[in-house]
């Protein structure tokens, strides 16, 4: 994600609790990109309802939403 996003491998340039809407990482075609990867890569279908900051605003927020998701 790092290089796709900000074009740069040095880890410490995105915390997991970083906003990446919030700190201008992503933009709402990037977040429909990761949405896509995320069904792609994991087999789940996101339906509209669950396309909101909550669940994609930072890797802490999509972690736990991938958990709930996968655990149901």
């Amino acid at each position: 994600m790092l290089k796709n996003f900000l074009f740069t491998d040095d880890e410490t340039a995105l915390a997991d609790a970083d906003s990446l809407i919030g700190n201008g990482i992503v933009d709402s075609t990037g977040i429909l990109e990761l949405i896509g990867f995320i069904e792609e890569t994991h087999g789940l279908r996101i339906v509209p309802e669950e396309m909101v900051p909550a669940n994609f605003d930072s890797i802490d927020t999509i972690s736990a939403f991938l958990a709930r998701r996968l655990a149901a």
